[in-house]
């Protein structure tokens, strides 16, 4: 309830600023490699998946994920809730389906999981999540190796106290996180 007038002036942004829908949906791996629709915010152009095609080479996370910066496919309403994280709240109907939790590794693409080191799984053995050690420890500044360390970090280390304290960092890291993209 607290979050709806934010939920209400994002979705009229991005409706009246560029062509398609609101919301954009995509297949993640969960909890135990069981697949889940996650939604977000759409924050880029509707054939985002058809020009990332062109896109590859410039690439700038090592390992199967796939950043750029300055990624021309975003659009100008979708730059903003990107480095606000506001492009994430819709994830919060993921959390009350239960196919995530507020705090955990955030959930994979089916493709990048499948090129996973047989040491990065682990991840699989909890619920993804909205934020984790990663969201408030660099983000897109952090290898993926690096990223996939932490998240086993998180795995063998999570407790209610740790869930609290990355809630209270990603709160602080949320408006304007530098590392956002």
């Amino acid at each position: 309830i607290l979050l709806s007038p934010i939920i209400a002036i994002v979705a009229c942004a991005v409706k009246v600023t560029s062509k398609g829908p609101i919301f954009f949906s995509q297949k993640r791996v969960g909890k135990n490699g069981e697949l889940f629709e996650m939604y977000k915010f759409r924050s880029m152009v509707v054939n985002a998946e058809e020009l990332k095609e062109n896109l590859e080479e410039q690439n700038e996370m090592s390992g199967p994920m796939f950043k750029i910066k300055n990624d021309p496919r975003v659009t100008k309403v979708g730059k903003f809730i990107r480095k606000t994280s506001i492009d994430e709240l819709p994830q919060l109907l993921n959390i009350l389906k239960g196919d995530m939790t507020l705090v955990g590794p955030r959930p994979s693409l089916p493709r990048e999981v499948e090129k996973f080191e047989s040491w990065m799984l682990k991840r699989l053995e909890v619920k993804p999540g909205l934020t984790c050690y990663w969201q408030v420890s660099g983000r897109n500044n952090i290898d993926f190796y690096e990223w996939m360390k932490l998240d086993l970090k998180y795995v063998n280390d999570m407790n209610f106290w740790l869930d609290i304290k990355l809630i209270f960092k990603t709160v602080a890291v949320l408006f304007g996180d530098k590392n956002a993209c």
